[in-house]
């Protein structure tokens, strides 16, 4: 008796196999080839020569040789290899849905890229830019940048494109940080234009919020930068943007507002000015002088961070 329950503890000790994963599935070795109950990772619970799932009358003496070693090992690798092929399933399944969208995502930029452009050509058919940009020269207001003040010119490129000077007719990190926004708002209050894309719209678009827009503005932005200095760009922006009141241009804008040329104003007319064209209805003179001011020191603190 105690040799036996000795004995029986000493293969305890060297043939207890377990596996800490999932909650324990009986593992019988006495059935024919070792059956396992159940898909979670088998936990056998034959203790040397003595089964705690069988109670019938059968001999236990030889439970805990090596057979029973490699019954456990052979079940378990072969649970493995289950597992890991279920594994190499779903990395496919995700990467193939990755790749699905990813397709989608460029069939769907194809498409607006091709409408855009589409857009851009039949602007240009109906008026060539070159005739459009005589026609924004040839209005009386028209002033050119020798007569509009220094701080007026530093004011609006600080306010609607600092990286004016930088960039070819996009921005690409303001297109990416509005791109950000308006997808967490769920919305297309920002659009990242630069100065270019301001003319080109004011130009040849209308106010609409459209992706298929957005893409001639850019198309057309390009052409502009291609066919026209910063200095002309500029010059043609501020003759062409809208103040409120009807006036366009700087020109009868300070006409109408200041009763003076350009030329003339000083330096907080400048900043009061260039804070007008981004919401005229908002902060027209006229009609919300507070909000007009308001965004005027708005101005001066972007001139202020980008110098």
């Amino acid at each position: 008796g105690l040799l036996h329950w000795l004995r029986d503890w000493l293969s305890l000790q060297q043939n207890d196999v377990r596996f800490p994963y999932h909650k324990p599935i009986p593992l019988c070795v006495l059935e024919p080839a070792c059956r396992v109950a159940g898909r979670h990772r088998p936990v056998c619970h034959c203790r040397g020569g003595a089964c705690r799932l069988f109670s019938g009358k059968t001999d236990t003496n030889h439970l805990g040789d090596g057979n029973h070693q490699r019954t456990v090992t052979a079940v378990m690798s072969r649970y493995k290899h289950r597992e890991k092929r279920a594994m190499r399933t779903l990395r496919k399944t995700i990467v193939r849905l990755l790749l699905l969208v990813i397709a989608a995502a460029v069939m769907a930029g194809c498409v607006l890229i091709g409408r855009g452009y589409q857009m851009y050509q039949a602007a240009l058919t109906q008026q060539s830019l070159e005739s459009k940009v005589e026609e924004i020269q040839s209005d009386p207001g028209y002033t050119e940048l020798s007569g509009l003040p220094e701080m007026y010119l530093n004011a609006v490129v600080a306010v609607e494109d600092h990286r004016f000077e930088q960039h070819f007719g996009i921005d690409l990190i303001a297109i990416g940080r509005a791109a950000w926004n308006n997808l967490t708002t769920w919305s297309l209050r920002e659009g990242g234009s630069t100065i270019t894309q301001q003319l080109a719209k004011n130009m040849y678009f209308t106010q609409e919020k459209s992706f298929i827009r957005k893409v001639a503005e850019m198309f057309m932005a390009f052409r502009l930068e291609r066919a026209y200095t910063k200095e002309e760009i500029l010059e043609l922006y501020v003759n062409s943007i809208y103040f409120g009141d009807g006036y366009y241009g700087i020109g009868d804008a300070c006409e109408g507002y200041l009763s003076e040329s350009p030329i003339e104003m000083t330096d907080y007319e400048c900043t009061l000015m260039a804070g007008i064209p981004n919401a005229p209805s908002v902060y027209s003179l006229t009609a919300n002088p507070e909000l007009a001011e308001q965004r005027q020191e708005y101005v001066v603190q972007r001139m202020v961070q980008y110098g």
